[in-house]
């Protein structure tokens, strides 16, 4: 009998499986750029100096100067929010996040694992001076979580992997919104005004079906400017780009045509033809693809890996540690981690099962998702940002990222205990009884 594989049956997309390829290939180098970071920090003392080098950009008589860290922090961290924004806009459209029952469950697993993480960081420090930074132990690192499950082997079903994607693609709205709303000092209206407008010019735009990347790349950088002078943070200005960007699957006239260029190229191949048929083949894959093809690889492994050797390195001298072990800003960031994500998630999924809103995929076990839910308290790189905007003291800062990185590997430890000793058992999350039939493909007209 012949086995039919889960990418051929249709149940994943051909841009999801490149999302968790290049996610989980990049979780490699976003730990290795943490260790050097780390060791970097620990056996050179120009760690900070260097970080704390100055560069300034000018634009006629405009000038911009920032540190080399804040360059990388609120710069091209742009670009890694605006991926993600891309990819809520696609699963919203065409993934995991269409349909109410859809994104129910993942949408409900990460209010919990939003929510109950911050209220048990909250129960460490309320009233003292790490009470704000509770937006640390809510995010949950998309990259290193992937690269984590690769290891768990079959045990981690392809079904599982999207709903945990589905979760943080919910997961990081929550924690950007958390970054736009509590993380913003002061706010400078009329700058903020200047970004609201050009950013309706841009949804004008969309609506007229006008796109031309150099226009939309001029006005994001100008939105960029202006929000950056408004005092709310830019990450907010690549998650509305991402946004506003076209996803759509291919369309049965754009694959009639690319049929009929592709017959005229074999009839005659010259470069005419050729490039009309690399024209044609180009239309048929929505711009967000397209776009995702070409940022994804560059934030994967450039951008995010560049970001936590910047903001990583910790000193781990024994006064270091000392400070951190008694500090409730190292144990809140761990429990809510390790405990809140484990105990928010698995809650929330139960809830949506229970009521019946959301639904996942019936093959999927209770030990599976408890195990993913354990794996979701990895929080690192937006963890690391919020690290950034909450603190100004560098001793709290250093022992937040102390937390961050026990509580990440903790998680990481029992989610994989959790696989190792219950993966094959707690009985089917949503027994239906009935088999499941495979979606018929579509085929082009002959």
């Amino acid at each position: 009998m012949a086995v039919t594989t889960l990418a051929e049956r249709g149940d994943l997309s051909r841009a999801a499986r490149q999302f968790l390829r290049t996610e989980s290939g990049s979780a490699v180098m976003l730990l290795s750029a943490a260790l050097i970071a780390v060791v970097w920090a620990n056996v050179s003392g120009q760690y900070e100096t260097f970080w704390h080098t100055e560069l300034s950009l000018r634009f006629g008589g405009v000038e911009l100067t920032e540190d080399l860290r804040h360059w990388v922090n609120d710069g091209l961290m742009v670009i890694f929010f605006f991926s993600i924004g891309l990819e809520i806009s696609r699963e919203m459209t065409l993934g995991e996040l269409r349909g109410a029952r859809a994104i129910a469950a993942p949408a409900l697993a990460a209010l919990g694992g939003l929510t109950i993480p911050a209220a048990l960081y909250l129960a460490f420090n309320a009233g003292g001076p790490g009470a704000s930074a509770w937006g640390i132990a809510i995010s949950t690192d998309t990259a290193v979580l992937l690269g984590v499950l690769a290891l768990v082997g079959p045990r981690c079903p392809d079904q599982l992997r999207i709903f945990l994607l589905a979760l943080a693609v919910v997961d990081d709205v929550g924690a950007i919104a958390a970054i736009a709303i509590f993380y913003t000092d002061h706010v400078n209206v009329t700058a903020l005004l200047i970004a609201i407008g050009l950013f309706a010019a841009i949804v004008g735009l969309r609506f007229v079906h006008f796109w031309r990347t150099p226009i939309y790349v001029l006005i994001g950088v100008v939105m960029w400017v202006a929000v950056l002078e408004s005092g709310v943070h830019p990450s907010v200005v690549g998650v509305a780009m991402g946004l506003l960007v076209n996803a759509y699957a291919p369309q049965r006239r754009d694959l009639i045509r690319l049929q009929i260029v592709g017959r005229s190229l074999l009839v005659d191949p010259t470069p005419e033809r050729a490039l009309a048929a690399q024209a044609a083949a180009v239309e048929t894959v929505s711009p967000n693809e397209r776009l995702q093809l070409r940022i994804q690889p560059w934030a994967s492994y450039v951008i995010v890996p560049l970001f936590v050797l910047a903001n990583a390195g910790v000193v781990l001298d024994g006064a270091t540690l000392r400070a951190a072990a008694s500090s409730p800003i190292t144990w809140g960031i761990v429990v809510g981690l390790v405990v809140g994500k484990l105990i928010g998630v698995s809650t929330g999924t139960w809830i949506a099962l229970r009521t019946g809103i959301g639904r996942v995929p019936d093959t999927l076990r209770w030990g599976q998702l408890v195990g993913g839910a354990a794996l979701s308290g990895i929080g690192f790189t937006v963890a690391l940002f919020v690290t950034d905007l909450a603190f100004d003291d560098e001793n709290l800062k250093s022992q937040a990222t102390i937390g961050i990185l026990a509580g990440s590997i903790l998680a990481a430890l029992l989610g994989w205990l959790i696989f190792r000793l219950l993966g094959e058992r707690g009985g089917q999350c949503s027994p239906s009884g009935l088999p499941v039939l495979p979606p018929r493909p579509w085929r082009p007209p002959a």
